[in-house]
């Protein structure tokens, strides 16, 4: 594994771009007068615990509640159903 970049600087010292290959820095320094390039190592040491929560849904997608309409003072909950299409098999 490579343990090294090169990172490509504008003329007044930005960042312009990491290069993994210093070829491609250097064409990137050609395409514009005084843009430089430096190589930078990659640190190993530095480590990041991160701990991941798992939740099946995120929150606010429970989905919308089942209908309910009042008929004479009674809430009733309507399970609708979608008609089944008329299926026609082709062979071929």
């Amino acid at each position: 594994m490579q343990q090294e970049y090169w990172t490509v600087y504008t003329p007044d010292g930005r960042k312009y771009a990491d290069c993994g290959w210093e070829r491609d820095a250097a064409r990137l320094c050609e395409m514009v007068p005084g843009r430089t390039y430096r190589k930078t190592k990659y640190l190993h040491d530095q480590v990041i615990d991160v701990t991941a929560t798992t939740d099946k849904q995120l929150p606010g997608q429970q989905g919308l509640p089942p209908a309910k309409i009042r008929v004479g003072g009674q809430e009733l909950e309507i399970q609708q159903k979608l008609p089944e299409s008329e299926l026609e098999e082709f062979t071929v």
